[in-house]
């Protein structure tokens, strides 16, 4: 039988249950990040750098906020890049089908293969690699590339030097800095010390200036682009590919929105001769399949891609998959292979179309304005600048007055301030209603 004696303070409250030896057994319970209990581990160092929230949940944070200011308003996100349209029917038939066949003892299985479905590494081998001498043994199923970003960190490791465009996914730079390749942040430039960050912006058609660029170990390239929707030419992937050639550098290119290219721009790195020895390819369901919440992805390492000891990089990589990741989930593995049937092939492509439609929708509004718009063709981002202006305090005016949820520029780097993000994932009426509030508070 324990007796209950009960204490509280503004910073905590307790319940000591108190036994018949006067032993005490304690349960603390905080009401607040408050204690006055520390352990003796110290806060990773790496942490302590990052700036801020991470930019999303940052975003999501303010939305909630306003929707508590205004609760009858009609908030339109044109914010987070998630997907809004149903995953086509043959697709989710594929998972549900799949997911039934767990309860049966006939159609149960457990553990699949590390490095995923051998028949779904051949599948997408097949269809995006066509040509491009991509074996599926270099293929490995992840959950996503935003996970796989954070595992190529930790293949790469805390040595490296590390650069990045300029605006970049802020994935990026702030995996960077947790695995300790970055110095402090400075407050003056608006980035971390170590970072070699390529500006890729209006002045110079989005692609850095390699003559200007300190080399590095490692490139973290995005195409097309996010933030700024731009797909970089065959021209400059190859001089990308060669400036990586000559400094030693490893590439690691992020294909994820490769889908909506409507030019002749690649669609992969491995297109450009020479790719193979220099480049790690990450992509992704999530935004040509609808897969944002379903999580499935893949990463290419080719065979040729080896250390400076001649190491071939995909050995690594292959350890660390199946040291720090049991596979992608056999459920939406078995979704990826019915979107890479015919007819899931073609539902994605009408997906895909529908969401371009909007971002012309988006893009012929701000025009409309007189406003210098980028992106929008080859990706479901356009990039909006505001000449003089602070990317927060465009977002605030922008949600304070119509209601819209954007993205600062300044969240993906240094180079995006002065621009906001629009993104066309979105219902076809709220995209049309969103164009037209914007056209109201700027016209």
């Amino acid at each position: 039988m324990y007796n209950i004696v009960s204490a509280s303070s503004s910073t905590m409250h307790w319940t000591a249950l108190v036994e018949p030896r006067s032993r005490l057994k304690v349960r603390i319970e905080a009401s607040s990040a408050v204690s006055d209990y520390c352990t003796r581990v110290a806060r990773n160092i790496n942490m302590e750098k990052l700036q801020y929230n991470y930019l999303f949940p940052e975003i999501s944070t303010k939305e909630i906020e306003h929707m508590r200011k205004y609760p009858n308003a009609k908030v339109i996100s044109l914010g987070i890049g998630d997907t809004t349209m149903p995953i086509p029917e043959n697709v989710a038939l594929s998972m549900a089908n799949y997911a039934i066949g767990l309860s049966t003892p006939e159609g149960y299985k457990g553990y699949g293969f590390e490095q995923g479905n051998k028949e779904l590494r051949k599948a997408i081998a097949k269809t995006f690699y066509k040509d491009l001498e991509i074996k599926d043994t270099e293929v490995f199923i992840s959950d996503g590339s935003q996970s796989e970003i954070s595992r190529l960190q930790l293949l790469l490791g805390s040595n490296v030097t590390i650069a990045v465009q300029d605006p970049s996914f802020p994935a990026y730079f702030d995996s960077g800095v947790i695995m300790g390749q970055t110095g402090g942040f400075d407050q003056e430039s608006g980035g971390y010390g170590k970072i070699e960050y390529m500006r890729c912006g209006p002045q110079n058609n989005f692609f850095p200036d390699l003559y200007k660029t300190a080399r590095t170990d490692v490139i973290f390239f995005c195409s097309p682009n996010n933030p700024t929707g731009h797909a970089a030419s065959r021209e400059q992937l190859e001089q990308l590919v060669e400036f990586a050639q000559e400094n030693g550098s490893i590439i690691v290119f992020d294909s994820a929105y490769a889908a909506y290219i409507s030019d002749e721009s690649p669609r992969s790195i491995y297109e450009i001769p020479g790719a193979r020895k220099v480049a790690i390819e990450v992509s992704s369901f999530s935004k040509m399949a609808g897969f944002t919440g379903v999580r499935l992805g893949w990463t290419v390492v080719p065979d040729e891609l080896l250390y400076s000891n001649g190491f071939p990089v995909l050995h690594d990589f292959n350890r660390i998959i199946c040291t720090c990741f049991n596979g992608a989930s056999n459920v939406a593995q078995a979704g990826g292979l019915a979107c890479l049937s015919p007819e899931g092939f073609k539902a994605l492509h009408s997906v895909v179309d529908y969401y371009k439609e909007n971002a012309k929708i988006l893009v012929d509004s701000f025009t409309s304005l007189g406003l210098r718009i980028y992106g929008g063709l080859n990706a479901p981002y356009v990039w909006v600048h505001f000449p003089g202006s602070k990317s927060w305090d465009v977002f605030s005016e922008i949600l304070e007055k119509t209601h819209i949820i954007t993205v600062p520029g300044s969240g993906f780097g240094p180079g995006g301030e002065e621009f906001i993000r629009v993104t066309a994932f979105g219902h076809r009426d709220n995209i049309l209603e969103a164009s037209s509030r914007v056209t109201r508070l700027l016209s």
